[in-house]
């Protein structure tokens, strides 16, 4: 623990956001586009997807709400009630990340650590996150620590095994011809040149949970790429089934490892999309069960907290 350990701590909890209604898309995805409204095109391809999943709901803003309360009870838990105060900062929508940050200066909080709800680094989604929050946190007199990536944490991937295995028994158990697809959000193919590790992580994170449920037969693949003009990380999903389809596939698990909540990247891009795309061509496909506020990726979150401060002395 930090020298001012009678001291609370803020724990900025991080994700990208979503809009609240189908009202605010439009928005919400200007924000996405820097300012640049979307064609009326693209408002009603992004408006359409949100229809199409359960009621028009939104979830992810539902499920961010709690997974930051879940932190906060799992934080007092290990480190004594009021020792630790949970905000919310979002990337592209309120309260934004600025936001969380102001609202923690303004509670007296002098000390703060950032988690992002990805396991994974890449300078382009977490790197970004705390680049803000620390830049805010600096105007406010904060001192910030934030949490780059908690990708092999125990915790997470033991909650991660348990889902592949219940997924594999949904399938009869996982034959010789059933594939794990563990799948991330793709990224614009420049990273590369950064030498992030992103993509190096979330193989690590594969491997891990594929060691850990005994599965020999899996591949990652890259899922939802953005349409703007430049390449990014591949092979993308459907192209992934399709190839496996072809390969005498007949039956797979999509286990996205690089996302934590039910969204529209989950429910839509594969409980939709990808699994239409697979029974066109005759191959049965399900999805591991997320993590959302699972008491192990709640553990997994909190301990890094703890590690966080633990580790620098103010």
């Amino acid at each position: 623990m930090s020298a001012n350990g009678n001291k609370r701590v803020g724990v900025l909890v991080m994700s990208y956001g979503t809009p609240e209604s189908l009202e605010g898309v439009e928005a919400y995805y200007t924000h996405i586009r820097r300012g640049h409204p979307p064609t009326a095109e693209q408002l009603e391809d992004l408006t359409s997807r949100y229809r199409a999943i359960v009621g028009g709901v939104f979830p992810l803003r539902e499920n961010t709400n709690r997974q930051v309360a879940a932190l906060q009870r799992t934080l007092d838990e290990l480190a004594g009630e009021g020792r630790y105060v949970c905000y919310q900062g979002l990337k592209h929508a309120a309260p934004f990340i600025e936001d969380g940050v102001a609202a923690m200066a303004a509670d007296g909080v002098k000390e703060a650590v950032g988690i992002v709800l990805t396991p994974q680094y890449s300078i382009m989604s977490v790197g970004g996150y705390l680049k803000r929050a620390k830049e805010e946190a600096d105007k406010h007199g904060v001192a910030f620590a934030g949490i780059e990536e908690y990708h092999l944490h125990p915790e997470l991937i033991d909650a991660l095994k348990k889902r592949v295995s219940e997924g594999l028994e949904r399938l009869g158990g996982g034959s010789s011809d059933t594939m794990v697809l563990f799948s991330a959000h793709s990224l614009p193919e420049k990273i590369l040149e950064l030498k992030d590790p992103y993509p190096e992580q979330l193989l690590a994170t594969s491997r891990a949970v594929a060691e850990a449920a005994g599965v020999e037969h899996w591949q990652f693949t890259w899922q939802s790429a953005g349409q703007t003009g430049q390449p990014w990380l591949g092979p993308d999903i459907l192209e992934t089934i399709e190839r496996l389809g072809r390969e005498g596939a007949k039956a797979m698990l999509i286990a996205p490892v690089g996302f934590v909540s039910d969204h529209l990247e989950v429910l839509y891009d594969i409980d939709i999309e990808a699994k239409r795309f697979a029974e066109e061509r005759g191959i049965k496909l399900e999805r591991i069960r997320m993590l959302n506020d699972d008491a192990q990726y709640m553990k997994a979150m909190a301990e890094s907290v703890l590690a966080a401060i633990g580790e620098r002395a103010l």
